[in-house]
């Protein structure tokens, strides 16, 4: 076992724990310290858009790992403190407080942060990233408000479900042919239109917003389209993709691609620093080349394995090996995919079909499978998994 007197792991959600776990697990008894930029003890962010923004679930029940699992852990837990900058050639990370933190390996688990729309400092205006985020959009969500949903990917469409079902009238706005269309194809996403058409929700697809409107006392008003059309909203939830928490990696050697952090397939980005989460791209030997996977199962993965090769003897080390998961819940659909889903993929359903909402379908690049989704049909879904696993066509 490669021995590290301080580990420092930049990051406190599901990636950066995991991975503390994993070192503990792996036999690091040495200095350990995680630094995460919320004050609020480490929690899992897939509830955000589901049961914490309807009201299902109390902020205590997503919290990640119980207290006494953390005090287990031995660690030096800084909460509220982000990181600035790196000097990795002095073993030197510079924080917001407390001065720089010395260390003899590191791991990055930093996430993404929102993209940002223009205007955005209007009154009403959110983003679902954090649990205050959550739940300041969960005050506004009373039936009968108007809320405008700006993108309908995985956080715009779950939360346009969640508002619907809140008695809230919803429109949502999507530049692409139908909601999680990116991930999914236009074919599922179509359905997916259906369905939420059908509880209420107006979906505007083929536009984006062009500006938000204001009142004089700067509460948002609504927002302009690309489509010169106006909508009037009481709130707007922005939803409009990510981009990874690398500013403070800015001017290290580090390397980064598009402010991506660039791993091997062991999760090391330079000797004595891994990374893992959103935040980074792995080599994949299944993908025949860098992924990066937003979604919760892999962070996890990703971090318990970035944790065991930092200790690991060079030659025992493991390559990520992992088929990437993912779920989104809407109304009474349960989705599900396994594998590299996307709209550039050829889609075949092969159990089910779109017209009764049950299916399952291969995602294909090159004639080969790369990707599984599944709507109601588990046990179909579970099987197909097995043979992508395989390999098989």
């Amino acid at each position: 076992m490669t021995v590290h007197d301080h580990v420092v792991v930049v990051g406190a959600s599901v990636a950066g724990i995991t991975a503390a776990e994993a070192l503990r697990r792996n036999g690091h008894r040495g200095r350990l310290t995680v630094v995460g930029a919320e004050h609020r003890a480490p929690y899992d962010r897939p509830p955000l858009s589901k049961q914490v923004l309807s009201g299902a679930w109390p902020p205590e029940r997503i919290v990640l790992r119980p207290r006494d699992r953390l005090a287990a852990l031995d660690l030096d837990l800084r909460l509220g403190v982000a990181a600035t900058g790196l000097d990795h050639d002095g073993r030197r990370l510079r924080v917001t407080s407390g001065g720089p933190l010395g260390y003899d390996a590191l791991i990055i688990a930093t996430g993404v942060l929102p993209r940002r729309l223009p205007g955005d400092d209007l009154a009403g205006v959110h983003y679902l990233r954090t649990l205050d985020d959550a739940l300041a959009l969960r005050a506004r969500l009373q039936p009968g408000a108007r809320l405008l949903v700006a993108g309908a990917g995985f956080i715009g469409a779950e939360a346009a479900a969640v508002a619907a079902g809140l008695g809230v009238h919803v429109t949502m706005v999507e530049p692409g042919p139908a909601p999680m269309a990116g991930v999914l194809g236009a074919e599922l996403g179509g359905m997916l239109a259906e369905v939420h058409a059908e509880r209420g929700v107006h979906v505007r697809c083929g536009t984006a917003i062009a500006a938000l409107t204001g009142s004089a006392a700067g509460e948002v008003t609504g927002a302009e389209l690309t489509d010169g059309t106006h909508i009037a909203a009481d709130a707007v939830l922005v939803g409009v993709g990510t981009v990874p928490a690398t500013a403070w990696l800015s001017g290290s050697t580090i390397p980064l691609s598009g402010g991506v952090v660039e791993c091997d397939a062991y999760g090391q980005a330079v000797p004595a620093v891994y990374a893992a989460g959103d935040v980074c791209a792995w080599h994949h030997p299944r993908y025949a080349g860098r992924i990066r996977v937003e979604h919760r199962t892999s962070a996890a993965e990703q971090g318990a394995l970035a944790a065991a090769n930092l200790l690991a003897a060079p030659d025992a080390r493991r390559p990520l090996t992992g088929i990437p998961y993912f779920w989104s819940d809407q109304y009474d659909l349960k989705i599900q995919a396994f594998g590299l889903v996307s709209a550039g993929c050829e889609v075949e359903v092969g159990h089910g079909g779109t017209a009764e909402r049950r299916l399952v379908a291969a995602y294909s690049r090159e004639g080969r499978t790369v990707g599984l989704v599944g709507i109601g049909m588990p046990r179909q879904l579970r099987a197909c998994r097995t043979l992508l696993a395989s390999g098989a066509a």
